[in-house]
């Protein structure tokens, strides 16, 4: 899901308060009201998209294709969406487009040190065994290693 403003802007040359709809609060709440609304339709997180137990979308939500070259049609390439870890793996390796897809950011005011480098060090090691289960994709080795190199 994205916020209203950062929708806003996607979408065109237009403010928040020019989007038309029904607000919800959070991913839970916007699955819930998409599932709900045979007009509905919504950008959210992977976890409440697709079922954690078969890893297909949530019954009542179907997920919508980007026809990626234009063609009028999703041809087999662009065909990643019938299980949660088919479009994980299309986001890692830059199938799907970013945006939608959005790599996310760790900010410090300074250079990080002490528990704030010793838990980006963690983020970046052993809190990648963390990652799908929250609905995110995992770094790349290579990107893990980079970051970390930065971190030097």
């Amino acid at each position: 899901m994205w916020r209203s403003r950062d929708l806003a802007a996607y979408l065109g040359d237009y403010g928040q308060e020019d989007l038309q709809g029904v607000a919800v609060y959070g991913d839970p709440g916007l699955a819930e009201a998409v599932s709900q609304d045979p007009l509905g339709i919504g950008y959210n997180n992977l976890n409440f998209a697709y079922d954690a137990d078969t890893r297909r979308p949530v019954s009542g939500l179907e997920i919508i294709p980007i026809d990626l070259n234009d063609d009028g049609q999703v041809d087999a390439d662009e065909s990643f969406y019938a299980t949660k870890s088919d479009l994980m793996a299309a986001i890692a390796d830059g199938r799907y487009p970013s945006p939608p897809a959005r790599g996310l950011n760790l900010v410090t005011k300074g250079p990080p040190d002490g528990l704030t480098l010793s838990f980006i060090r963690w983020i970046l090691t052993d809190g990648q065994a963390f990652v799908e289960e929250t609905g995110y994709v995992p770094l790349t080795e290579v990107q893990l290693q980079a970051e970390l190199a930065k971190l030097e």
